[in-house]
């Protein structure tokens, strides 16, 4: 299993403003910066400030705490796969309004971007993530305190291949700016575990 350096994480695209530090990335997110590919907006956006690793591992989980100052509809900070800009996967929350704010999770392959939310309460400042592979495949997980996570998404990536790229990412799609926090920080073994029910399909 690949051993977790924040040092080994890279700008994809560097904010203009953001603190790193050993334990702890903050990033101040710039007005109009967002992820998204065609689908049903049909506009396609692809600016958002992505810090990532990469890595060969088949199988392994990604954990890591969000705090946010969001306020303004659509900013949002959580996890990302970006391999390129029509192929990439990202969860966080996203504010909407004083009431409310979207969980979910955008999936892109060959440019077209799905999103799948459900709502919670605009009081919630913090979550906690956890990515896991299992080869091409993906699973997003969300926790409120980094003990009992909840599934959000399963997924596949068509051009995951061996080297992927993971880590986080914030921005704010309209005219905003706000501070985002990432902390407890960690790579562990798979903890999406192998599927026990119907076995595959044999192929011919």
């Amino acid at each position: 299993m690949q051993k977790f350096n924040i040092k080994d994480f890279v700008w994809t695209r560097e904010p203009e403003k953001y603190i790193f530090s050993e334990d702890k990335i903050e990033i101040i997110t710039k007005p109009h910066t967002d992820l998204w590919q065609r689908t049903y907006y049909h506009f396609r956006n692809d600016n958002a400030p992505v810090l990532q690793m990469t890595t060969n591992e088949k199988y392994f989980s990604f954990i890591v705490k969000t705090e946010f100052e969001s306020k303004h509809r659509f900013d949002q900070c959580g996890v990302v796969i970006y391999l390129d800009s029509e192929n990439w996967l990202k969860g966080s929350i996203e504010y909407e309004n004083d009431a409310f704010q979207h969980l979910g999770s955008v999936v892109t392959n060959h440019g077209y971007s799905d999103w799948a939310t459900t709502e919670i309460d605009a009081s919630v400042k913090s979550m906690w993530y956890r990515l896991s592979r299992r080869e091409y495949d993906f699973c997003i997980e969300c926790s409120e305190d980094g003990v009992k996570y909840k599934q959000m998404r399963i997924c596949h990536l068509w051009d995951a291949k061996d080297e992927i790229r993971f880590g986080i990412y914030a921005c704010s799609p309209e005219d905003s700016s706000f501070k985002a926090t990432f902390t407890n920080m960690e790579i562990t073994e798979c903890k999406w575990l192998a599927h026990d029910g119907q076995k595959p399909e044999k192929s011919c």
